[in-house]
């Protein structure tokens, strides 16, 4: 049976890290993309805060994730309802499209 340490964790965490920091640089078109990206950012900090929280037997890392996990779903509603909104009045959601919005 495969024993999991600490590094594995913490190497899953910065993966998915690097993935959501090349999906936010390699992708400037798509808002829901740059959305998820940073979710699967938020994601990897929460893997880092369990995985010590685990491993130094205290319990307040695990309270953290509790707060970012709320943070995160409320980001994530505001994010989708500006999205919406944006949609509706140009009919694109590409980042290009957006900058006419600046005042």
């Amino acid at each position: 049976m495969l024993n999991l340490t600490l590094s594995h964790y913490l190497i899953l965490s910065g993966l998915m890290f690097s993935v959501s920091v090349v999906g936010i640089f390699l992708n400037r078109k798509n808002l829901i993309v740059l959305l998820m990206a940073i979710e699967l950012m938020l994601l990897s900090v929460n893997t880092n805060f369990i995985a010590f929280s685990h491993y130094l037997n205290d319990t307040a890392g695990q309270i953290f994730v509790f707060f970012i996990l709320t943070v995160a779903a409320a980001e994530a509603a505001i994010g989708l309802a500006i999205l919406i909104v944006l949609f509706r009045n140009l009919r694109t959601i590409d980042m290009d499209e957006l900058d006419s919005l600046k005042g």
